[in-house]
């Protein structure tokens, strides 16, 4: 009896040992805090450089909802509040974020009459001790127009007088700002470099290249010192004679440096490449995307290209055709289906030396609706749909490539909608939030993620292993988490396998501690 009671407690052991071996992931919900802001937005999550936290919000308040400021707060590594800050800043233009070297950065473009010019401030301090200083990094002569920042990159409005924008790097290590100011026979488009403690790096005049083509840069990436710095985006032909068949931009490659730049275009006959990303994969420089057999966007499989880093001369490149099952994995077995809207989310080189990367089907529709009062308003809803996910050889050929059915529509906050990726050992996992209790079963190995209807959200977590087979499990349950988590927004620890989650409804708030094993 002793021998048979010690049995049972050996196998449940081992059962229990057995079940936590699978569990990919252990999680860390930190305690409710109050907040005084209801509706805010988050803007930037960053680690503090020691295991804390840091975030910041912008926050809105009236019975019309208007913004009023920046609410940061700073967490230690045990997920407690360790202080919090309002910054009152009112009628501000706001457009970045970032929390470096021990401080928090706002990056404004404002108008100044005074010096008929717009200026770019960035309003800074240290988060351990909050007094915040303002200084101007940009100044350029121009007169008011009416949408100076161009923060749709994708259609660009080259009309204006003054357009300009800003493109940080995905460790918000430097960030480069680009001008272009046109009046009557004046042209000129300049770019310009800085690091993320606002050291300019370089300026480069671009005007003699807009002459025939118009920029709308799309990525950016650096090199690892910070002396060359990569741009890719569409070029729009001004004067060029089209046929039915051909656009009226390509996609270009932009390198400068403090004294030399090259350009490199993507303009291959027959396709039509999308959605570039450069990405450096030690000293190569590539950029990978996606490609179309005609010029409306409808996406017909992945494009890769390796290029000389200092001359952009092209190496290789290569048209990677989605596959019959990867077609039949997101439509099933419906003809004249579309892939199209593709976003980039993430991408990672494992160290086999192949190549990670996931994108989502993200667009925005509008309608009109009657308000309370009896008026009518223009509504905006944000549609982020499934995820497409690929693995690229080490010389740019498609391992393979899995489609994550899903659907999300929001009119308010976007970083509970969407889902986060973080890579491991060759296997990808995402993080998807959802009032559905399990994934609708389409058929066939196929799962769709549908939105739900409640207010708490499940956390599930998918799993695409090396050969891109697919798992799926909940990992946080609506009754443990009852704030939903910003899914979209993690802070993420690569060298402890930590993703940082801030959960907020109403006046609560908390973070959550996923990690991976």
């Amino acid at each position: 009896m002793l021998k048979r009671g010690i049995f049972l407690i050996l196998f449940f052991i081992g059962a229990l040992s057995a079940f936590a071996q699978e569990e990919p992931v252990a999680y860390t919900i930190g305690e409710k805090f109050n907040d005084k802001y209801r509706y805010s937005n988050m803007l930037a999550i960053a680690d503090d450089g020691n295991e804390g936290t840091v975030v910041v919000r912008a926050y809105f308040t009236g019975i019309i909802l208007r913004p009023k400021g920046y609410f940061i707060e700073h967490y230690n590594k045990d997920l407690e509040l360790v202080s919090e800050y309002n910054y009152k800043l009112k009628d501000s233009n706001f457009i970045d974020a970032y929390v470096r070297n021990g401080q928090v950065y706002l990056l404004f473009l404002e108008y100044s009459y005074r010096n008929k010019s717009y200026q770019y401030e960035v309003h800074r301090s240290p988060f351990a001790q909050f007094q915040f200083t303002k200084e101007t990094i940009l100044s350029i002569e121009s007169d008011p127009v009416e949408q100076p920042l161009d923060r749709n990159f994708y259609n660009r409005n080259f009309s204006s007088g003054f357009t300009t924008s800003v493109l940080f790097n995905d460790e918000k290590s430097a960030f480069a700002i680009t001008t272009h100011y046109k009046k009557r026979k004046v042209d000129q488009h300049t770019i310009h470099v800085f690091n993320s403690n606002l050291t300019k790096l370089m300026e480069h005049d671009f005007s003699d290249e807009v002459e025939e083509k118009n920029y709308a840069f799309e990525n950016i990436v650096f090199s690892k010192d910070l002396q060359n710095v990569y741009l890719v985006g569409k070029a729009y032909f001004k004067k060029k004679r089209f046929n039915a068949t051909e656009r009226k931009f390509q996609y270009e490659m932009v390198r400068i440096s403090k004294d030399s730049r090259n350009i490199q275009s993507f303009y291959t006959p027959n396709k039509f490449p999308e959605a570039l990303k450069p990405i450096f994969k030690g000293n190569e420089l590539l950029c990978i995307g996606f490609y179309a057999d005609r010029k409306d966007n409808r996406y017909n499989g992945i494009s890769y290209f390796k290029l000389n880093p200092i001359t952009l001369e092209m190496e290789t490149n290569k048209f990677n055709p989605f596959s019959e099952q990867f077609m039949l994995d997101k439509f099933g077995r419906e003809d004249d289906k579309a892939i199209k809207d593709l976003v980039f989310k993430g991408m990672d080189v494992t160290i086999d030396g192949n190549i990670l990367f996931n994108a989502e089907e993200y667009f925005t529709s509008s309608s009109v609706q009657s308000n309370t009062s009896g008026g009518r308003v223009m509504v905006t809803r944000y549609h982020h749909n499934d995820i497409i996910s690929a693995k690229l050889s080490t010389t740019g050929d498609l391992i393979w490539a899995r489609n994550i059915n899903k659907t999300e529509v929001t009119q308010g906050d976007g970083a509970y909608a969407s889902y986060s990726a973080y890579t491991k050992d060759d296997i990808t996992y995402f993080f998807i939030s959802t009032s559905s209790e399990n994934p609708q079963q389409l058929g066939d190995d196929r799962i769709m993620f549908k939105q739900g209807l409640s207010r708490n959200r499940n956390v599930f977590l998918i799993r695409l292993d090396e050969q891109g087979h697919m798992k799926y499990s909940k990992v946080i349950d609506d009754t443990e988490a009852r704030l939903p988590l910003m899914v979209s927004e993690p802070c993420i620890d690569r060298v402890n396998n930590e993703l940082i989650f801030y959960a907020k409804r109403g006046t609560k708030k908390q973070l959550v501690q996923v990690t991976v094993k």
